[in-house]
C-alpha cells in the first residue's frame, strides 16, 4: 500500500508507518499544485495531511486514492463532499491535541488580563511601566462562558475550575442534566452564554450550520470590557462585527485563528484586527506542542493500520450514520467459498440495493454469519430461493429496522 505524507511527520512515526509494509513517500513542502503533480504521478492509497488544502480535483483524478487522514482534529481543508462521492476515507485523528489547545485558550486568558504581550514589548523597548501594568480584573471568581462542550471544550472546563472560576456553557448536546453532572450552569443559547460571561471560548467545529454563528447579536450582548477567545476557526466568527465590538464596548479579543492565514509558514501577514490596541492573537498554533503533535502522528499511524488490517479506518467523519436500509438479512451458514454470491443474486435478482454488509466468523472457522441491511423487503419466495441457493445455508432470518 502506498502512503503519500504531504506535511510534516516525525521522523520515527514515518519508519512506524514503513514497517507496516507501506510504501511510503514524504514530502512536507508540497502545496496546491505540487500536490496536485505528485497525487496524479504517486498515485496514492493513503494521504496524509495536516493544514495543507485538499481539493475536490486531487479527489476526482487521484484514481487509487482511498483514505485521506487528516493529522488534526478539523477537516475544514479538505472537500469531504468529493471524497464522499468518490467512496473515499476521511479520517481525523480527534481529541488529541485538546489538551494543547485549551492550554493556548488559558494562556490568551492570561495575556489579555496582565497584559503580558504589552509588558515584554516594553521592557524589551527600554521603558518601564509598572503604573500601568498594575492594573488587572484577575480571573479568579469570574464566569467562563464555553461555546462548544466537546474534547477541548472540557478540558477548558478543567482548567477553568482549578482556576476558580464559575462556567458556564452553550452545547448541542450538552443538557441540563449534563451539565449538573459537570458542576457548570447550563445556558440555551450562545447568545445567553454572551450575556452572562466575563470571559467566552468558543470551541466549536466549523460546518455549515456553525459558519458565522458568533455574529452581531451575540456581541451586542457581551459584557463590556468581557474578553473573547477563539482558538477554533475564524469563520466561525462574523469578522467585521468583532471589530466593531472591540471599539464600542471595549472587548478584548484573543485569537489563535485569523480569516485569510497565509498557508505558507513564514511571510507578510497583515489583517486589519491585528492593528487593534485590544488584540491578542497567535499564529494559530493550538496543536503545535511536542506533546500534542506526538499523539497525533501516533493516531495518524494507527489509523493506517487499522484500515489495513479490517478495511475500516477509525475516525471517519464521512460515513452515513443511518442508512435508507429498512430490512436486516441475516443469512447463518457454513464458512465456505462461494455462499454469499448466491444471497447477492437473489437481493440483487429482487431489485433491492444492499446499504451495508458483514461477515463474521465464529470461532473454529466453521460457522459464519452474514448480516446485509437492504432498502426493500425480500418475499417469502426469495428468501426460499436463499436457503435453496446452498446446502451450507444454515438458516435465513429478515427483521424491519425499527
Amino acid at each position: 500500500m502506498k502512503v503519500l505524507i504531504a506535511d510534516k511527520l516525525l521522523e520515527e512515526k514515518i519508519e512506524d508507518i514503513k514497517k507496516l509494509g507501506c510504501s511510503v513517500i514524504y514530502d512536507q513542502s508540497l502545496k496546491e499544485e505540487t500536490l496536485y503533480a505528485a497525487l496524479l504521478k504517486e498515485q496514492p492509497d493513503i494521504l496524509i495531511v495536516r493544514s495543507t488544502l485538499v481539493t475536490g480535483d486531487m479527489i476526482r483524478e487521484t484514481s487509487s486514492l482511498n483514505l485521506i487522514i487528516r493529522a488534526g482534529s478539523g477537516y475544514n481543508t479538505i472537500d469531504v463532499n468529493t471524497a464522499s462521492e468518490r467512496s473515499v476515507y476521511v479520517s481525523n485523528c480527534m481529541g488529541k491535541n485538546s489538551i494543547a489547545v485549551a492550554e493556548l485558550a488559558f494562556g490568551l486568558i492570561l495575556g489579555m488580563d496582565r497584559r503580558i504581550p504589552d509588558n515584554v514589548q516594553q521592557l524589551r523597548n527600554g521603558r518601564w511601566n509598572k503604573k500601568e501594568f498594575s492594573k488587572a480584573k484577575g480571573i479568579c471568581g469570574n464566569t467562563l462562558g464555553i461555546i462548544g462542550l466537546g474534547r477541548i471544550g472540557k478540558e477548558v472546563m478543567v482548567r477553568a475550575k482549578a482556576f476558580g472560576m464559575h462556567v458556564i456553557a452553550w452545547s448541542r448536546s450538552l443538557t441540563p442534566e449534563k451539565a449538573e453532572a459537570f458542576d457548570i450552569e447550563y445556558c440555551k443559547s450562545p447568545e445567553e452564554v454572551a450575556e452572562k460571561a466575563d470571559i467566552v471560548s468558543i470551541h466549536l467545529a466549523l460546518t455549515e450550520q456553525t459558519k458565522g454563528m458568533i455574529g452581531k447579536d451575540f456581541f451586542q450582548r457581551m459584557k463590556p470590557g468581557a474578553y473573547f477567545i477563539n482558538t477554533a476557526r475564524a469563520e466561525l466568527v462574523d469578522q467585521g462585527a468583532l471589530l466593531k465590538t472591540l471599539d464600542t464596548k471595549g472587548i478584548r479579543a484573543g485569537l489563535d485563528v485569523l480569516l485569510d492565514e497565509p498557508e505558507a509558514k513564514e511571510g507578510s501577514f497583515e489583517p486589519d484586527i491585528a492593528k487593534h490596541k485590544n488584540f491578542y492573537g497567535t499564529h494559530h498554533i493550538g496543536a503545535s506542542t511536542e506533546q500534542a503533535q506526538n499523539a497525533v502522528a501516533d493516531e495518524a499511524v494507527r489509523i493506517v493500520k487499522e484500515y489495513m488490517n479490517t478495511g475500516k479506518p477509525p475516525n471517519c467523519v464521512n460515513l452515513l450514520i443511518r442508512t435508507p436500509a429498512r430490512y436486516t438479512l441475516s443469512v447463518h451458514h457454513r464458512n465456505r467459498v462461494g455462499i454469499l454470491a448466491g444471497v447477492l443474486d437473489v437481493i440483487r435478482d429482487a431489485g433491492i440495493n444492499v446499504e451495508t454488509m458483514e461477515n463474521v466468523i465464529f470461532r473454529g472457522d466453521e460457522g459464519a454469519c452474514a448480516r446485509i441491511q437492504i432498502d426493500g423487503k425480500l418475499s417469502m419466495e426469495e428468501l426460499s430461493k436463499i436457503e435453496q441457493s446452498s446446502k451450507d445455508i444454515l438458516s435465513v432470518t429478515q427483521v424491519e429496522i425499527a
